[in-house]
């Protein structure tokens, strides 16, 4: 399974949950490693006086890192508490702007963007325009840039072995068997599937990086509570799996876990 790849019958109400806590979507929720917006200059072209449009900017857990390398950014994002948040952590930069609409509607400026970059976010927007929508608000050769983020093997891989009998129990929809997939087996070729159907950009290049982190029994218990299928769960089936998922860090794990990340760059340029 796929983090980046909604149940499309439910895509447009799960997007929606995020903005139901921002302040704990802005506490629990990890950035990016460093090297990804290393990698971001050097094929998107960011950095000082970049004009980048960011789609789904959330809280600005990307938003940040770009400005402070001088990107002037107009940030979209839909949640009007996560485009407060927003505001607030951005506040020390005279060169970003949010803007609390939605992507898909949102009247695109006569100027266009130097890049477009959306992180993990990009699967939120409706995959009918969202190409063309991206071509529109890019210049000639402009780059769209999207970053996915998986949870891949590694860490600590007993207890997301074990973990799963929690997901069985309180989730009736979790497969059963379901284990993290190792990194080099995520195959994301479906985004550079509908880039080259859309024929508006060209190939597009790839970079990947897998990092750790280590969490406490609340850290993490706060990362679940962010994420959009666990809080669309019923409200009883949600606080029990909390609790199992708890109770196995705290009894068999010494209250800590590290979870491996797989952070993936897709940066393509319009034709």
């Amino acid at each position: 399974m796929r983090d980046d790849r909604p149940d499309e019958a439910r895509r447009t109400r799960l997007s929606r949950t995020f903005d139901e806590d921002a302040e704990l979507y802005d506490r629990a929720r990890p950035g990016y490693p460093a090297e990804l917006f290393d990698d971001l200059d050097a094929l998107a072209g960011t950095g000082p006086g970049c004009r980048v449009l960011e789609v789904g900017a959330g809280t600005g857990k990307a938003t940040v890192p770009l400005a402070e390398r001088g990107c002037r950014i107009t940030a979209v994002e839909l949640g009007a508490d996560m485009a407060a948040v927003a505001r607030r952590n951005l506040a020390r930069f005279g060169s970003v702007e949010v803007v609390t609409a939605d992507f898909e509607t949102w009247p695109l400026p006569p100027e266009p963007f130097d890049a477009l970059v959306s992180a993990t976010a990009f699967h939120w927007i409706d995959p009918a325009v969202r190409m063309t929508r991206a071509a529109d608000a890019l210049r000639p050769g402009g780059a769209l840039a999207v970053v996915a983020t998986q949870h891949v093997a590694g860490g600590s891989e007993e207890f997301f072995a074990e973990v799963q009998g929690c997901y069985e129990r309180f989730d009736p929809a979790t497969p059963p068997g379901l284990r993290p997939p190792a990194a080099d087996d995520v195959d994301t070729s479906d985004h550079g599937h509908e880039v080259a159907r859309s024929g508006r950009f060209g190939p597009v290049t790839v970079r990947r990086h897998e990092w750790d982190l280590a969490y406490t029994t609340s850290e993490y218990l706060d990362v679940l509570r962010t994420y959009s299928g666990h809080r669309a769960l019923p409200p009883e089936s949600r606080e029990g799996l909390l609790g199992c998922v708890a109770g196995l860090i705290d009894g068999r794990n010494g209250g800590r876990i590290t979870k491996r990340y797989l952070t993936e760059l897709r940066v393509s340029r319009t034709v």
